[in-house]
């Protein structure tokens, strides 16, 4: 009895087993439930809120990026048919043209406006002079002035959109 109460008395640290086993529990339990919350913290803070905001984008009212539409090809049809300026030994050319945009309100706007678009076309194609339309250059040039052109007419009559590529799919010179 002695030895009992000297070990009370020193308070040697020595507890009951089923004091013990109960806070060893206890302890774990808060310590998943503190990384689970802190993961889920994390989370939310890495992936965005329920409202859609994308991580990284500010608070002050920064739209999230936009998807990109699926692409929409729609052919300039007839095929323009130009004389090309005199002197040279080509005398003719035929072009075949697609434009492709993403808006299909923009492919109606084309399509609205169409007598307008292949004048001026048209007026671009027979300043072309033919010897020089023999390169993939010069014919990679005149897609990039039709892109140009087609762009700025939709710009200057109130469209939307622009027309993102030019493809040539007829080139026939004489």
């Amino acid at each position: 009895m002695a030895k009992k109460k000297a070990n009370e008395a020193l308070d040697l640290g020595i507890e009951n087993e089923k004091g013990s086993k109960k806070k060893l529990i206890i302890l774990i339990v808060a310590g998943v439930l503190m990384l689970l919350v802190g993961g889920l913290g994390i989370g939310w803070f890495l992936l965005g809120d329920e409202e859609g905001e994308i991580a990284g984008a500010s608070a002050d009212g920064e739209q999230p990026v936009e998807e990109k539409r699926p692409a929409i090809y729609q052919s300039l049809d007839p095929l323009f048919v130009v004389n090309l300026p005199p002197g040279g030994e080509l005398k003719l050319l035929q072009v075949g043209l697609q434009v492709m945009a993403r808006d299909p309100e923009l492919l109606e706007f084309i399509e609205h406006n169409d007598p307008m678009i292949r004048n001026s076309l048209l007026n671009l194609f027979s300043a072309q002079e033919g010897k020089l339309l023999k390169s993939r250059e010069e014919k990679e040039k005149l897609q990039a002035e039709v892109l140009k052109v087609l762009n700025q007419l939709t710009r200057d009559q109130g469209g939307t959109g622009e027309v993102e590529a030019v493809y040539f799919t007829s080139f026939v010179m004489q």
